[in-house]
């Protein structure tokens, strides 16, 4: 974090205007910092200071994580990009292209859930044997009789 003179903050934000225009918490933002995030400033009396690109940058966080893209990833992809200026179209394109392939599997795979899931509990007997979620090709009567799935997380000492 850098020290910055008087003359610079003005054209910073606080951590809470930052938090007012973004919509997003104030502890967000120091966890967002701490991952890698985004960057601060520190004035003379050690407040944090963002440039007002770090609006930006929080907006395509939000929009990443929406999609259910994991922080360290969208940390990774962020962290070719500078941090001196506002992301641009080109950025952003880069950004979302990278991602676009692993979206299309995250929905595909959400389709195939929602198929399977009235024929998984549509009888009501919760049968392994049938369940083509948590036991598709009935791969765990290899394993024995009974509720494999049970047996082993009680053997693990977990509920």
């Amino acid at each position: 974090m850098t020290i910055v003179r008087n003359s610079e903050m003005r054209r910073e934000l606080t951590v809470g205007e930052v938090a007012e225009r973004s919509g997003v918490a104030v502890s967000t933002l120091h966890f967002y910092e701490a991952k890698g995030l985004i960057r601060s400033n520190r004035s003379r009396g050690n407040q944090r200071r963002y440039p007002r690109s770090v609006l930006r940058r929080v907006a395509v966080i939000k929009v990443a994580q929406r999609t259910g893209i994991p922080l360290a990833e969208i940390q990774a992809a962020l962290t070719v990009l500078p941090d001196d200026r506002p992301l641009t179209v080109q950025d952003w394109a880069r950004l979302s292209e990278s991602w676009h392939e692993q979206l299309n599997e995250r929905i595909a795979s959400l389709m195939a859930l929602r198929d399977h899931l009235t024929s998984c509990i549509g009888c009501g007997c919760l049968s392994l044997r049938e369940c083509p979620l948590r036991n598709p090709h009935d791969v765990l009567s290899m394993e024995g009789a009974g509720p494999r799935l049970m047996d082993a997380t009680e053997e693990d000492g977990q509920p």
